[in-house]
């Protein structure tokens, strides 16, 4: 296979994980009157047992975390999971969803800068470059909004954590593998919003779910957990957090499709222009080049980068 082949085929599952986490945009408004910590632990709680069926299926191996890797893997379980869903929440009580996912549409500048440095190589001046073009695409596909301070603050906060998920995951996946990593950061948060769920909602909330918020706990567990959290960190351990943070463009242009099929209506004029400038930034950051990027060594590109070591790493 040549170089361009095989860098291509390494960002093919981080495209398809961001595609179906665009898709859980419209499935999640079902969960909007539903008890979020509830649901969200019954989520986790549900992935993380389907995602030790598939490990066990596929023959992946599963190690038991030590030492200081406890402080990453619940890192990614508080910040990227409990607390990212928290602010969403609480985020859009104070300000229209828009300026949220205009916050998240940041990740990957943020990725682009960090993600090099906890992998111990400069960042890419590609990556760079396209980071900005890829969130001014995404701004424009989810537009803007009204908010008030407090909104903003919560909006800083989503963007703290949607980075943190990956970020937080660059330490641990080369020990633990996406599989790994996944496994033990739901079960780590499935936990935990359980106790939250249970002292703030009481343990009989789960009750409440009706037939189709259970269908969509079921979608969201499967796909959009279990399905897309390995194929993100299969990307990321494979390209590096920076470049991967570029397919988190992926997202919008996949929630702006659904809901066109769903029956939102075509896309305003200003959201096609934002594809296209997305589109635009992916095809300028993710191309192959001839050899190795700036701050990349021909070591980092070879077929065992996959298995190179990652000095740190998160959701």
């Amino acid at each position: 296979m040549d170089i361009p082949s095989a860098s291509f085929s390494r960002l093919v599952p981080g495209m398809v994980g961001m595609t179906l986490v665009g898709s859980s945009v419209t499935v999640s408004r079902t969960l909007v009157d539903a008890p979020l910590f509830t649901t969200q632990a019954v989520r986790y709680a549900a992935a993380t047992v389907i995602l030790l069926l598939m490990a066990r299926l596929t023959g992946a191996r599963l190690l038991w975390p030590r030492g200081r890797e406890w402080l990453w893997l619940a890192g990614i379980a508080v910040t990227g999971l409990a607390l990212f869903n928290v602010a969403v929440v609480r985020g859009v009580g104070h300000a229209e969803p828009a300026v949220v996912a205009v916050a998240v549409a940041c990740v990957p500048v943020v990725l682009g800068v960090v993600g090099p440095a906890l992998e111990r190589r400069r960042p890419s001046r590609q990556v760079l470059l396209a980071a900005p073009v890829v969130m001014a695409g995404a701004v424009l596909v989810e537009g803007t909004g009204r908010t008030d301070a407090v909104g903003v603050g919560w909006a800083v906060v989503a963007l703290g954590c949607e980075a943190a998920f990956t970020l937080l995951a660059v330490p641990v996946l080369r020990r633990h593998s996406p599989w790994g990593v996944s496994v033990h950061a739901m079960w780590l948060a499935g936990v935990l919003l359980a106790v939250l769920g249970a002292t703030s909602e009481g343990p009989s909330a789960v009750r409440e779910l009706s037939g189709s918020q259970w269908a969509a706990v079921g979608y969201l567990a499967l796909m959009v957990t279990a399905v897309a959290f390995v194929l993100w960190y299969s990307t990321v351990r494979a390209v590096g957090a920076g470049r991967a943070g570029l397919l988190t463009g992926i997202a919008p242009l996949s929630a702006a499709v659904v809901g066109a099929v769903s029956g939102s209506g075509a896309p305003k004029p200003s959201v096609w222009l934002g594809i296209a400038v997305l589109i635009l930034g992916l095809v300028g950051g993710l191309r192959p080049h001839g050899g190795p990027a700036r701050g990349v060594t021909a070591r980092d590109q070879s077929p065992t980068a996959d298995s190179a070591p990652a000095s740190a790493r998160s959701k």
